[in-house]
């Protein structure tokens, strides 16, 4: 039974059919820190060298939950005319395992107030399902459906627009563009496929100060993909003397969570979240778990670092 619950992760989740679209990109609680993997836009805009390490358990205690590990850099180039990055990533869930890299190309324009950056991204990922794992039962007959195992390697490109100021930014970008094809077999006579499917991605943010000591940092993600209801990341972030932050999010139909962060020298920033899910599935699982670290490279003893909350 424990075979047949992967399975049926497996298929809420991550199918997707000729009658029915879900979210299909990995999700992030801490999105503001793993923006890269969204929008190759974002490739460069914090005008430094800076490299990003995420790992998200999600759904900890139901067997074949979804595991995401990424790993990104980006810097710019050319007085800061272009941004360059590079993402690796690893994404389980179930029988399923997903890994991959992709590089990011932004093309930075700067404005009175702020700078406008058009990106592009393309790479290549490796997708795996252990069909034959699945545990059928002993009086069960042959399923052809799970008599091979697939092992493909996709091609993906993305697309993306990103403006940002010192205290405000607003993106749009769908980083998955062709509509690969998974799984395809035939159930009782028809011919049934699953598949990607094109996301978009819209996301927002402001700097509040409050006063010298505090800024409130709220920030919006709107995610769609065809077939499926728009879901939205609602964040609200108070920094504390730009040292250390806690915050609190609200994902639509699905999770609150809480965020602390902590800026430990003007490199290095730890993140970590808690996600308590508010649908039916709260009954199975203790809740999913992220951390966070960033380092920005090219700093010297004694140069001081302006806030970047973006």
């Amino acid at each position: 039974m424990k075979s047949f619950k992967i399975l049926i992760i497996l298929i809420l989740i991550t199918c997707a059919g000729k009658q029915a679209l879900a979210q299909q990109e990995a999700m992030y609680t801490q999105y503001m820190f793993n923006s890269l993997a969204i929008n190759p836009a974002y490739a460069g805009s914090r005008n430094v060298t800076s490299a990003t390490a995420l790992y998200r358990s999600q759904w900890v205690g139901i067997q074949g939950a979804p595991t995401t590990a990424t790993l990104s850099i980006d810097a710019p180039l050319d007085n800061k005319k272009i941004g360059l990055g590079l993402q690796v990533f690893n994404d389980r869930l179930g029988i399923t395992n997903t890994s991959g890299a992709f590089g990011s190309y932004a093309f930075r324009i700067r404005m009175d107030k702020g700078t406008l950056a058009l990106g592009l991204q393309a790479g290549v990922s490796q997708y795996r399902a252990d069909f034959t794992s699945v545990n059928l039962g002993s009086d069960a007959s042959p399923d052809l459906a799970f008599s091979n195992n697939i092992n493909k390697m996709l091609i993906d490109f993305g697309v993306g627009v990103y403006y940002s100021t010192d205290k405000f930014y607003l993106g749009l970008s769908s980083p998955q563009l062709l509509n690969n094809q998974l799984h395809n077999f035939t159930v009782e006579g028809s011919n049934t496929f699953s598949g990607q499917a094109m996301h978009l991605f819209l996301a927002t943010g402001y700097v509040f100060p409050l006063n010298e000591d505090l800024h409130l940092k709220p920030s919006v993600l709107i995610k769609y993909v065809k077939g499926a209801p728009i879901e939205g990341d609602l964040n609200a972030t108070l920094w504390i003397k730009d040292v250390f932050a806690v915050g609190a999010q609200y994902r639509t139909e699905a999770d609150i969570s809480g965020l602390i962060e902590f800026q430990v020298s003007p490199q290095i920033r730890l993140g970590y979240s808690y996600d308590h899910s508010t649908t039916p599935l709260v009954q199975f699982n203790s809740g999913s778990h992220e951390i966070m670290i960033r380092y920005e490279f090219g700093f010297t003893k004694g140069k001081i670092l302006s806030p970047r909350y973006f």
